[in-house]
């Protein structure tokens, strides 16, 4: 019988709950800590990044349409399927050049960082949404809204900590993502797409465009159709007057921590509503 060839693996974008490849037919390699050639990935265009915009902003009004109680279901399905392949997981943290410890430990607080987002979920209201107090016969209520369609640049170390600790925050209140990663950090990103995929998370709420994040983000940041674009994971030397052109819709600029975990965080993606009610009429 003849020796098995392996089979490489070159990574597709993921947008709209799809696997394409990037327009451009562009792509890059990853490589190991040691040099060696770990995969070849979709290196995504300024068109990639437009249609998946276009695939977030499809799919943004019926996620946040969705029961809150349901979104944190969909986030804890995400959870258990990590966890059925943890292994993966390690495998491709280890390939970057990590130690067995460090991967082990990274991998563990990842799923957890995720469980505990997907919790927050039904109680997001009332701890940012609130009655205040006014004169006259009226109710004043203030509560959350998903802001809408979110850029997020990956941070590029930790890798899968980072990636889902700024991942979940967005989409968890209704928000959908389009995330922008570049480097070895890629691999986790594709790896957690291909979890997306087989879980119940809708197609569009989360994209991810592997690539060059110099080159996509001033395009995210001039894109009319963006409500906010996260830089925790910006690149060193993004042009300051491309992060200024995000004023032209008034896009939300956030920069946080890679690593933290709040409601807070959630916060920021988004906008608070006050109603007025009469009373007894």
């Amino acid at each position: 019988m003849a020796e098995h060839i392996p089979v490489d693996k070159t990574f597709k974008l993921f947008i709209g709950g799809t696997f394409p490849r990037s327009e451009s037919g562009r792509t890059f390699q990853i490589h190991s800590a040691d040099g060696d050639l770990l995969a070849n990935a979709a290196k995504a265009s300024r068109k990639d990044l437009r249609e998946a915009v276009k695939a977030a902003r499809g799919a943004q009004a019926d996620w946040a349409g969705r029961t809150a109680y349901n979104r944190g279901q969909v986030l804890y399905r995400v959870a258990e399927v990590m966890e059925s392949r943890r292994a993966e997981f390690i495998s491709v943290l280890t390939d970057m050049g990590q130690t067995a410890h460090s991967v082990r430990a990274e991998v563990d607080r990842s799923i957890d960082r995720w469980v505990w987002y997907a919790g927050w979920a039904d109680k997001l209201h009332h701890v940012l949404g609130t009655v205040n107090p006014v004169a006259g016969p009226y109710f004043n209520f203030t509560f959350p809204e998903p802001t809408g369609v979110v850029v997020v640049a990956a941070p590029d170390d930790p890798p899968l900590l980072g990636l889902l600790s700024r991942i979940a925050p967005v989409i968890i209140s209704g928000n959908t993502a389009v995330v922008t990663t570049g480097g070895p950090s890629a691999l986790a990103a594709v790896t957690l797409a291909e979890v997306l995929a087989t879980s119940d998370v809708p197609g569009g709420v989360v994209n991810v465009l592997t690539g060059d994040k110099a080159e996509l983000l001033p395009w995210a940041l001039g894109h009319m159709d963006v409500n906010s674009v996260d830089l925790t994971g910006e690149p060193n030397g993004l042009d300051d007057e491309a992060v200024a052109t995000a004023a032209d819709n008034v896009k939300r600029i956030v920069r946080s921590d890679p690593v933290g975990a709040s409601p807070y965080m959630i916060g920021d993606f988004l906008e608070m509503k006050t109603v007025w009610h009469p009373i007894g009429r």
